[in-house]
């Protein structure tokens, strides 16, 4: 000890100073809230149920798994039906690029059917191609395809910030969301 109370530079311990740069990353998703799906598709059923033009005609929508089900008296019907339904998602802040709507087929009793299938999740192609845009913009990223989702992550917290950017500028056929972001 020195006569000040201080350590000498002797008594000092010397440990290794080896700072690792921390790793920051977020996940790229497609996803929507079910809850939300489901309030929507209530409230066109209502709209639907007490609209004058729907009155004494068949018009119905269902809600399934992975698909809704618009059952209708006729192919305009079934447009009015999907209207009203797009409205409802909008109005519960919903994307309408969750539904992949699918051909009028023929039903029993003269009716017709349509099935909008729900998109959730990023298929393969979309990711690939996805991957391939972030990394041809930023060299210093590295992106991962997890599944459904991706992973993106960097050493700098600018270039993640980029990718967002660019991601949130490109159409999409689904709609993205940036989750997780450490």
């Amino acid at each position: 000890m020195t006569p000040a109370g201080r350590l000498s530079p002797a008594a000092v311990p010397e440990y290794p100073v080896s700072v690792a740069a921390t790793e920051h990353s977020f996940d790229v998703v497609s996803e929507f809230d079910r809850q939300e799906l489901v309030n929507a598709v209530q409230q066109a059923q209502r709209e639907i149920a007490t609209r004058y033009d729907f009155k004494d005609v068949t018009a119905e929508l269902t809600l399934g798994d992975d698909a809704i089900t618009v059952l209708t008296s006729s192919e305009g019907r079934a447009q009015a039906v999907l209207d009203v339904l797009q409205s409802k998602l909008v109005r519960r802040g919903l994307s309408l690029k969750i539904l992949r709507p699918g051909k009028v087929e023929p039903a029993a009793k003269g009716n017709v059917r349509q099935l909008l299938a729900l998109q959730r999740g990023i298929d393969e192609e979309l990711a690939r191609s996805l991957v391939k845009r972030v990394r041809a913009g930023h060299p210093k990223v590295q992106v991962r395809i997890q599944g459904d989702e991706l992973r993106v992550s960097s050493k700098d917290k600018d270039n993640l910030q980029a990718v967002i950017q660019e991601l949130r500028a490109f159409e999409a056929p689904v709609p993205l969301q940036f989750t997780n972001y450490r």
